[in-house]
């Protein structure tokens, strides 16, 4: 048996997106199946959703200038005693990230 599921979207992202499945070899109805069957496999979303970025992104370059305020902040912690053992970060990344 098949089920029928039924969205409402705005007519310019059918648009869009019926072309780019098209262009795809597919149907948007087949990719939303895909992204269904994805999602269950993955037991979640079958991409990354994160948050707007634009204020602030931490991969971004940096210029010369944040760099060695960068490093001369470092420099002063170090001086100060203010940081921790290699192993010590790894294994609380370890534990957060289940790696």
């Amino acid at each position: 048996m098949a089920s029928t599921i039924q969205v409402r979207v705005d007519d310019e992202l059918k648009m869009k997106s019926d072309m780019l499945f098209r262009d795809l070899g597919t149907d948007t109805t087949t990719a939303i199946r895909i992204f269904l069957t994805q999602a269950v496999a993955n037991n979640g979303f079958p991409f990354e959703i994160k948050r707007n970025t634009a204020e602030y992104n931490p991969y971004t370059a940096m210029t010369e200038e944040e760099m060695f305020a960068k490093l001369e902040k470092s420099r002063k912690h170090g001086a100060e005693g203010k940081y921790r053992e290699a192993d010590g970060v790894i294994s609380d990344m370890r534990s957060k990230y289940g790696i």
